[in-house]
């Protein structure tokens, strides 16, 4: 099993309660949109089950293993951030490389997960091009695509699908057991885990 599970999970910064007993299930391999105002937590959730914010109370369950404690590297949990966080001087090659290169994947091995992410992300004719030769929705593809070719179990995307419109419904989501979206309200509409057929 490999679903998500938050139990009263609460986050405290100075005086300022930003959760309060926050508790939900996802199911393994279901897809779930986190929708509120600005300022509601919607990304302190996702920051919270990714390891980088830590619960003033409260434990986050990955599958059946309580990850409260756990640092983000061990988690298993590939965080796309809503300011995409690419590397300006690589290729989108290279930036979808970039994780796999870190870990000592053999070259050869990472230009075949490179190929197949692009592919199923549409990003074949741009792989020689930097970011900022990229739309917003292009550099959007490459930052889930360099979470991608780790074939992470758990997705968490910062506002993932306003510069996909109109094709917001059909985001590929890459071999992914769970994806958690925050969306600011309102949302855009309801994206589907895999492509339309």
């Amino acid at each position: 099993m490999a679903g998500v599970r938050l139990e009263r999970i609460g986050k405290r910064v100075g005086t300022t309660d930003i959760l309060q007993d926050v508790s939900l299930a996802i199911p393994d391999g279901e897809f779930w949109v986190v929708v509120g105002p600005s300022g509601c937590g919607k990304s302190t959730v996702l920051r919270t089950i990714a390891g980088l914010e830590t619960p003033t109370q409260g434990e986050v369950f990955l599958g059946d293993r309580c990850v409260t404690a756990v640092s983000p590297q061990q988690r298993d949990v590939a965080m796309v951030f809503q300011n995409y966080a690419l590397y300006p001087n690589l290729t989108v090659a290279e930036n979808l490389g970039f994780g796999l290169k870190m870990r000592g994947v053999p070259a050869a091995a990472i230009a075949e997960r490179v190929t197949q992410t692009a592919q199923m992300l549409g990003l074949e004719p741009l792989l020689h091009r930097k970011p900022a030769q990229l739309s917003g929705g292009q550099q959007q593809r490459v930052a889930l695509g360099r979470r991608s070719p780790g074939n992470p179990t758990y997705f968490c995307w910062m506002n993932p699908c306003p510069t996909w419109m109109p094709n917001c419904g059909t985001v590929p989501v890459p071999n992914s057991n769970c994806c958690i979206n925050a969306w600011g309200s309102p949302p855009y509409m309801s994206p589907t885990i895999a492509p339309k057929p």
